[in-house]
């Protein structure tokens, strides 16, 4: 590459330089900083979703009528047009648009869904797909059915749903285990649901569970799934509970009891609240390849998935409930999706902070959803009392709309931020350079740590109201 390649100046963006100015945080004055985006998230997504292409008098308007037509007065579409001579031929502006009136008029026959519609020049959305409903019994051989719905788009200020989800969200849990981790042992639960095609989990913590005596009712405390307890069809068997899961106690090559199914549902509780057990801890996790599989340093995932299973895995205590659950979603990129993920982190290295990314690919600063995860706590008998680990207000504000109960929330910070005098240069005690803490994920129970973690971190607060306080650093 040539020297005067680059003595260049890099190249500016004026998309980007815009949307900098447009997102960038205010002089601040006063010792409280502003918590809220200093630009509206609805009036950006309104702007991102419509698109350039309605512009009614840019794109549709041109010289000529558009290719191929000729212009009024003139010898054809090429011709030269002299702007000296008066003789020559003036071009004339001709739409290939028709009037507004025409154009909101319904076409009846050819679509029958309304006036904007059916006009040529505005996005046409895809058809909403009928959401079929789960049936009262089912046989746990048959396909469970799901119907595909897109995602939607969600902001602090608004809501954008492209396909609107059904009335009410039915989840079932298909199977659930025992899982032995390096906390304890979980039973891990696999949801489907009426909303999406996605397999959703909930990680359940409650030891209690392996050793209550056999002969005996389970307890009304104990966190189970009603759904998978229920009676699926007339003719199931022992070996169908016992394989999807519902067992009592512990499975041993020779203690395997199934657990009664409904009507005799007094061993499945209505409620894990009512049994006057302390209020269980509940962690709503999304999905995060990067930081949960191969360690990345970008977000501080995979450390917060191994704190939340280290506390509910905890023994009861005067702090602790001793039990508790994980609900992980199937949501990567805060619903985006892994590509545009990915997307998102190369306009991050060039300058943009996560939410910026996000509403540069056309997405919602946060595209999640909770209603199927307070659907699946609805089953687990978890909607009348929990203790939710998050710094997340939307997860609380979600969950109380869903009609779940959050008694206590309990903030999750930051390994890094526990500690003031943490720098940008995190540096391990002499000796522990290749030492890997025991625990979950790839980060397991070490810390998450670095530059791009902290302006992660900031932006979660300064620009998504996250209830943490921000670090002072010596």
């Amino acid at each position: 590459m040539s020297l005067d390649v680059l003595s260049r100046p890099p190249h500016r963006d004026p998309d980007f330089d815009l949307l900098n100015l447009l997102t960038a945080l205010a002089p601040q004055s006063g010792r409280h900083r502003r918590r809220e985006a200093p630009l509206d998230p609805l009036l950006l997504a309104a702007a991102l979703e419509v698109g350039p292409h309605i512009t009614r008098h840019h794109y549709h308007h041109d010289v000529g009528g558009g290719l191929g037509q000729p212009v009024e007065g003139a010898e054809g579409p090429n011709s030269p047009v002299d702007p000296v001579s008066p003789t020559s031929a003036k071009p004339k502006y001709v739409s290939r648009q028709a009037p507004r009136s025409q154009r909101l008029k319904p076409d009846k026959e050819n679509d029958p869904r309304g006036p904007l519609q059916s006009t040529g020049n505005l996005p046409r959305r895809p058809r909403g797909l009928s959401l079929q409903t789960y049936p009262t019994t089912q046989s746990h051989s048959s396909v469970f059915p799901v119907s595909p719905a897109s995602p939607s788009t969600t902001t602090r200020s608004a809501q954008i749903v492209r396909n609107p989800p059904p009335a009410n969200v039915v989840v079932r849990c298909m199977a659930r285990t025992r899982i032995p981790t390096p906390y304890g042992p979980v039973f891990l639960h696999l949801y489907k649901n009426n909303v999406d095609e996605k397999e959703h989990l909930a990680i359940v913590a409650d030891s209690a569970q392996l050793e209550a005596r056999l002969d005996a009712p389970v307890s009304p405390s104990f966190i189970r799934s009603k759904s998978l307890e229920a009676q699926w069809s007339d003719d199931e068997t022992e070996l169908d509970r016992l394989t999807r899961g519902a067992y009592v106690g512990r499975l041993t090559p020779s203690v395997h009891i199934p657990s009664i199914p409904s009507p005799q549902s007094h061993q499945i509780p209505e409620s894990v609240a009512s049994s006057g057990a302390p209020t269980p801890f509940v962690r709503i996790h999304s999905e995060c390849f990067t930081g949960e599989t191969i360690g990345s340093m970008r977000c501080d995932c995979g450390e917060q998935l191994d704190e939340a299973l280290r506390l509910i895995s905890l023994p009861p205590s005067a702090t602790s409930p001793g039990r508790g659950a994980v609900i992980y979603l199937r949501q990567e990129g805060r619903g985006i999706g892994l590509l545009s993920k990915i997307r998102a982190y190369n306009l991050q290295d060039m300058g943009h902070d996560t939410v910026q990314a996000n509403l540069l690919l056309g997405h919602g600063a946060d595209e999640r959803r909770y209603d199927v995860a307070a659907a699946i706590l609805q089953d687990l008998g978890l909607d009348e009392g929990i203790e939710l680990l998050t710094n997340n207000p939307d997860k609380v504000e979600s969950l109380e709309k869903e009609g779940i109960k959050v008694v206590q929330r309990r903030p999750m910070v930051p390994r890094s931020w526990q500690n003031h005098t943490h720098s940008h240069s995190y540096s391990l005690a002499h000796g522990e350079e290749n030492l890997r803490m025991g625990g979950v994920t790839m980060i397991g129970g070490n810390v998450a740590h670095g530059p791009e973690l902290e302006k992660y971190l900031r932006t979660k607060v300064e620009m998504m109201g996250h209830m943490l306080d921000l670090p002072t650093y010596d």
